[in-house]
């Protein structure tokens, strides 16, 4: 076991409590700085209305083993419920159910040729093993090389611009690889079929669970403490200043935030690695939820091909978890990801209102506005990271140059999608690297 240090934790998301948790158990002394005044970050919960449920949709798979085994150490896992949830697919105005063999085959925008050239692309990828090589191919044209151009035009660039805009042009294959591997992992580790999960309370119950646990270990936690600057101290010991202008000293400081704002820490960084991790480009999102009267549709997910819609897809939270968590309400998420400058950052409230729900009304003519019962838009300007053509080979390392200084966020997620899972995975792995 190495010898007990201080450590300060910048940042009291999911990534953040990972490190901290480890760190603790390994004997540590561990202060997390968050801004907040709850711990949880992208996984943090609103009010919506009466009930409380998070603001940003979030599930849990079965496949899901790091979640999984951090629920278990924190006392939750056995109240996972599990879903068998269905699919559908937004194309030339209708709605099609995407759920099954059957309904894939009777899809109609595609004609025969074109549904066995596209299962064969994700048949193909989902027994891809070397991902490095995808990063040096961007996704339109691998896409297109094994889906033909029908298929690409008709399915794959509707959605790679929902996700990702104009940015797709920039895009690796990894991006799509990473998509489908998790779709596949369920089946790759002897499952039958994947489930869709979640617990009851939602993340504000999790990240309660979380902050307790870490608590009863020792774990120091300091809410509205947004971190301002990290510089050695003439100890040699690095010293942490909040906004509030309170100092302390500690052994070592992990920057678990985006790296736009991880970099704003520090003035001595070296000019090479804050030219790497300011080349990180990152999409951010607008995340509206409202709860309805009545549910839109059975579909937990719609994938939307028409591309028009303001919104990436439709996320119909209500078709996976109990009402009963909703007041009976049907909650529904139009997710937006957008470049973190895009101009819809700067929009009222009251604007995206008028912008998401009209096109929400001509999708489902048999909703209106007097089915809203809440409205609420959250975003984030720096969400995921885009995986350009090599970007494993660019991604800055998470030591910096300021010594005992680590930068660890979500970029360093290299081979995976964007979600929970892997945000554990990448916490426990680079703190590894760094004890």
């Amino acid at each position: 076991m190495t010898e007990p240090k201080t450590w300060g934790i910048i940042g009291g998301g999911i990534l953040g409590m990972t490190i901290a948790l480890r760190l603790r158990q390994a004997g540590h002394r561990v202060t997390i700085y968050e801004s907040d005044n709850k711990l949880g970050g992208l996984t943090g919960s609103k009010k919506m209305g009466n009930l409380t449920w998070d603001s940003f949709y979030h599930v849990i798979l079965l496949s899901d083993l790091n979640t999984r085994k951090i629920l278990k150490e924190i006392g939750l896992e056995e109240e996972l419920k599990w879903v068998e949830t269905k699919t559908g697919f937004y194309s030339d105005g209708k709605l099609y159910s995407m759920s099954n063999l059957v309904e894939y085959m009777k899809f109609p925008p595609l004609n025969l040729i074109d549904k066995f050239r596209l299962g064969a692309t994700i048949l193909y990828a989902s027994r891809v093993s070397d991902w490095k090589s995808l990063e040096k191919i961007h996704v339109s044209d691998w896409l297109q090389k094994l889906s033909g151009k029908s298929v690409f035009n008709k399915i794959w660039l509707p959605l790679l611009k929902a996700k990702l805009g104009d940015n797709y042009r920039n895009t690796s294959a990894s991006f799509i690889w990473t998509t489908i591997q998790r779709m596949y992992a369920a089946r790759k580790s002897g499952l039958k079929k994947e489930m869709f999960g979640y617990l009851p309370g939602g993340y504000e119950k999790i990240n309660t669970r979380f902050s307790e646990h870490l608590q009863q270990l020792g774990v120091e936690i300091r809410y509205g403490a947004k971190a301002k600057q990290v510089q050695k101290d003439d100890s040699g010991k690095l010293k942490l200043t909040d906004a509030s202008g309170n100092s302390d000293l500690f052994d070592h400081v992990i920057s678990t935030l985006s790296a736009p704002l991880s970099l704003a820490l520090s003035e001595d960084l070296s000019a090479s690695e804050k030219e790497k991790h300011s080349g990180i480009k990152y999409l951010g999102v607008i995340c509206p939820s409202i709860l309805l009267k009545k549910p839109i549709s059975s579909y937990y997910v719609t994938n939307i091909i028409d591309t028009w819609t303001p919104f990436t897809g439709i996320i119909e939270m209500t078709a996976l978890i109990d009402k009963k968590e909703t007041e009976g309400y049907s909650l529904v998420y139009l997710p937006k990801y957008v470049n973190p400058d895009d101009p819809l950052f700067d929009k009222t409230d009251e604007e995206l209102r008028s912008i998401f729900l009209g096109a929400l009304f001509r999708m489902y003519p048999h909703i209106s506005e007097e089915d809203i019962v809440f409205w609420g838009a959250s975003n984030a300007r720096y969400v995921f990271a885009l995986p350009t053509i090599d970007y494993s080979v660019k991604l800055p390392p998470i030591k910096t140059s300021l010594e005992n200084f680590y930068i660890v966020n979500s970029a360093q997620i290299i081979n995976g999608t964007l979600n929970v899972n892997e945000t554990i995975q990448v916490a426990e792995q680079k703190l590894r690297e760094i004890i």
